[in-house]
């Protein structure tokens, strides 16, 4: 596959995962608008940050190390697939174990909740580790999908195990309240069944079909999705699995960075349930449009550079068309996000009051709420800028770089859960989202610098697309004034009348942006043009 043909299936891939994060946030943004009627915030805390957190963490430590290592360094057709095809079965083994540790911890060493309150915990914290075994499953499948670019594969899957969630929660939230955690449990199971389920039926009726053929797909049968040793290899690609160990000790250490205040929150007892439960809705609300915009980008674009890029060698060894191509995606992406982080910052400033009073009335947009948010809509900027540096330097790190660049994540794991703890004892719940953004400015010097030497003896320069127009930053101002008075005069005690005029002077700021856009930023449009709208992009060749 070639450099062009990888970039194009990449930014289809892109388009489709950011389509789909979208339908995931919209509807978990619905669905948790309607529970909020049904349940109390206790429960939301209890789900959404303490099981949820021993699901996150069961599946992360399970199996990304395995998914950097196995999508990185060679297209999907030169290499060993019964190789890989063993050593992302281990991930099965590895998250039995990690659930049996993992429960052991959440039932006997935390702080179990009020039974009269929340009734159920213990069978819940078992369903909830059998849901992200179960996940695991569809492990070697869901690498080889992506390896092999099927992009509506993913989507299709991950749309109907979201939408089977969504209506067992609905069904039992109004008809059976009283299981309390057993309905987000059981909702949790349909979740990973269904993803299980989609990816097996879909492998089952490709492998050995006249399309797989014609693909030149290097498995011919189902049998050959199962582990099994072949005559005269190794049991697993060693240089491969050391990469793997490489990673995970990464991984390890990149989940206590992404889930800090929520390990802090669970392990420290900082916050109550029901504060935890209003900390984690704001939170989901702030990096809403984060999550389903930047993730997809990042994920899609580390297989770009990971299979464009040569890992851990320098860019006078590389061939210069494929280097050339990679410094001007990276520049076109950084200018992107910096893009969208900016208009998020200086719109989500002025605009978070409202928008937690129409999700949830007066228990978010009383207290601390709004101010939460304010402050997530700077964290998203940093949010953003970090997802794609990251996402280059992990692509063109060597295996010795990776590890070396564990002793800088233990160190930013260490400082950032010291920071969380005493930001949060003097800021309360707006703590976490300070010791965040400190930690996040590190990793993006890190970063920076990382990709300032690795391009340093090359003509390409693409930390430049850190470098907004004057004339957007301009327009950027005027808005964050402009809306800031808005909200002061019209938002949000008087009467939906202001509410919309609010709103009204918001869109025309925006339309302002835009437009400020649209004149200076011309190569971030010609990329978006024809790499990020597939769609676009066919219509007119």
């Amino acid at each position: 596959m070639s450099s062009q043909d990888v970039l194009k299936s990449a930014t289809t891939l892109a388009s489709y995962n950011v389509l789909l994060q979208v339908m995931f946030r919209v509807l978990t943004f619905l669905l948790n608008a309607f529970t909020l009627r049904f349940v109390s915030k206790e429960l939301i805390g209890v789900v959404n940050v303490r099981l949820t957190l021993l699901y996150s963490t069961l599946v992360f430590l399970s199996r990304e190390a395995f998914r950097r290592a196995c999508l990185s360094g060679v297209s999907g057709t030169n290499r060993n697939w019964r190789q890989v095809i063993n050593l992302l079965w281990l991930t099965l083994p590895l998250g039995v174990l990690w659930a049996a540790l993992l429960v052991c911890v959440w039932l006997w060493l935390l702080e179990v909740p009020d039974p009269q309150t929340i009734p159920h915990y213990g069978p819940a914290v078992l369903l909830f580790a059998l849901s992200a075994v179960q996940e695991l499953l569809a492990e070697p499948l869901w690498v080889l999908a992506q390896a092999h670019m099927f992009v509506r594969l993913k989507v299709v899957a991950e749309s109907l195990a979201m939408i089977a969630k969504c209506s067992v929660t609905v069904v039992l939230v109004v008809f059976a309240r009283e299981w309390g955690l057993y309905i987000f449990s059981a909702a949790h199971l349909v979740y990973t069944g269904f993803l299980v389920l989609c990816y097996a039926v879909y492998f089952i009726r490709y492998l050995g079909s006249k399309e797989a053929s014609k693909d030149s797909f290097p498995l011919n049968s189902v049998g050959d999705l199962l582990p099994c040793r072949a005559d005269g290899e190794p049991l697993v690609d060693w240089t491969l699995a050391r990469l793997t160990w490489s990673f995970f000790k990464q991984s390890f250490l990149k989940q206590i960075l992404t889930e800090g205040e929520r390990y802090v929150m669970t392990f420290l007892n900082v916050l109550s349930f029901g504060d935890q439960g209003v900390y984690d809705i704001v939170n989901n609300l702030g990096s809403m449009v984060a999550r389903f915009i930047f993730l997809p980008i990042e994920e899609s674009f580390y297989i770009f550079f990971g299979k464009v890029l040569k890992r851990g060698s320098d860019v006078r060894s590389q061939k210069q068309e494929d280097v050339a191509m990679a410094a001007e995606v990276l520049e076109c992406l950084l200018k992107l996000v910096l893009v969208i982080g900016l208009i998020i910052t200086v719109f989500g400033y002025a605009h978070s009051t409202l928008a937690l009073d129409i999700y949830g009335g007066s228990l978010l947009s009383s207290g601390a709420g709004p101010t939460l948010l304010r402050c997530y809509s700077c964290y998203v900027l940093l949010l953003a800028v970090n997802g794609i540096t990251e996402c280059f330097v992990f692509a063109a790190m060597s295996k010795e770089e990776v590890d070396k660049y564990n002793l800088v994540m233990l160190a930013l794991s260490v400082s950032f859960l010291i920071l969380s703890y005493m930001l949060t004892w003097w800021a309360g719940a707006v703590g976490f989202i300070l010791a965040n953004c400190l930690n996040m400015g590190l990793r993006i010097v890190h970063s920076l610098l990382y990709i300032h030497h690795y391009f340093q003896c090359s003509q390409w320069k693409p930390l430049r697309g850190l470098l907004p127009s004057p004339l957007l930053l301009l327009a950027l101002g005027v808005s964050a004034g402009v809306t800031a008075t808005s909200e002061s005069l019209f938002c949000c005690d008087d009467g939906w009348l202001l509410r919309l005029v609010h709103i009204g002077v918001g869109a025309a700021c925006l339309l302002g942006v835009f437009a400020a856009v649209l004149l200076t930023e011309t190569q971030l449009i010609e990329f978006m043009r024809t790499q990020l709208f597939p769609r676009y992009r066919k219509k007119h060749t």
